[in-house]
């Protein structure tokens, strides 16, 4: 899915809303536990509810890995079941040497269709590039997080006088494009979205942190809203974890439509 196509899914849908599939079997309805798989399961129902209000999903890797195979394989069936046209982002964190990160890139392009991954680029240019060779594929390059540590590294001054986030942006737009190169950048740091936008006024941003993490939605689209909207604001535990009765779904979907609403008052694009 290219940039073009993804905003026509932004159009249709008025939302660019992103749920991530956070799901952990602690956190459950727990009448889900006798589910032959849980995971999917949930996942199932949160899908066919919240898919009328969002263009894109995000399952984080770790809550599958941390079950073995099991979790693979649920992982697996979500991907699979996904619908068609959403954006489908394994949000993995890899970033590794370049024949590491081939592979990475077949597991989660080849074997399990997804649209995009999550990267570090702390290793520089051969580690991301592997997966920009995938045509209609995504590298989604961690930015500026959320995270209370991410102070420690990511706003350091350089002695060219940026900040080490501005030069991961400045750097790696000569990777790639923005038909196959993505930012993360969190909600709670929506004040520098205005900054961020000079430097990279095309890239799609994939802005973590709404909801839960107390991102205010409304200064994330003041600020990085672009001419093809530009913005992918996800939301997890506050739209996944809203309930824990058998009525989780529906209270998924509520959310979910609220969300959207809001976005289509706010704006979809400049």
């Amino acid at each position: 899915m290219n940039a073009a196509t993804l905003f026509q899914e932004i159009l249709r849908k008025k939302s660019y809303l992103c749920v991530g599939l956070d799901t952990d079997l602690a956190k459950i309805p727990p009448h889900l536990l006798s589910e032959k798989d849980p995971i999917f399961e949930f996942n199932r129902q949160i899908i066919d509810a919240t898919a009328d209000f969002c263009v894109a999903y995000k399952p984080n890797i770790a809550f599958y890995e941390c079950l073995g195979s099991k979790g693979w394989d649920s992982l697996a069936r979500t991907a699979e079941y996904l619908p068609k046209d959403t954006f489908k982002i394994a949000d993995a964190k890899r970033g590794d040497i370049g024949n590491t990160s081939t592979m990475y890139a077949k597991a989660f392009f080849e074997q399990m269709n997804f649209d995009a991954v999550t990267l570090s680029p702390y290793m520089g240019k051969d580690s991301i590039s592997p997966f920009l060779a995938f045509p209609d594929k995504w590298a989604i390059l961690l930015a500026l997080t959320s995270n209370e540590g991410s102070k420690d590294f990511q706003n350091l001054r350089l002695q060219n006088g940026k900040q080490v986030f501005e030069e991961v942006l400045h750097t790696s737009q000569q990777w790639g494009s923005t038909d196959n190169l993505m930012y993360v950048v969190g909600a709670t740091k929506a004040e520098a979205l205005a900054a961020i936008r000079q430097l990279i006024p095309q890239h799609f941003l994939l802005v973590p942190g709404y909801g839960s993490q107390g991102g205010e939605l409304a200064a994330v689209a003041k600020y990085g809203l672009n001419q093809q909207c530009g913005l992918l604001v996800n939301s997890s535990r506050g739209i996944i974890y809203a309930d824990n009765t058998k009525d989780f779904a529906k209270t998924a979907r509520k959310i979910a439509q609220s969300i959207a609403q809001e976005m289509q008052e706010l704006g979809l694009y400049k």
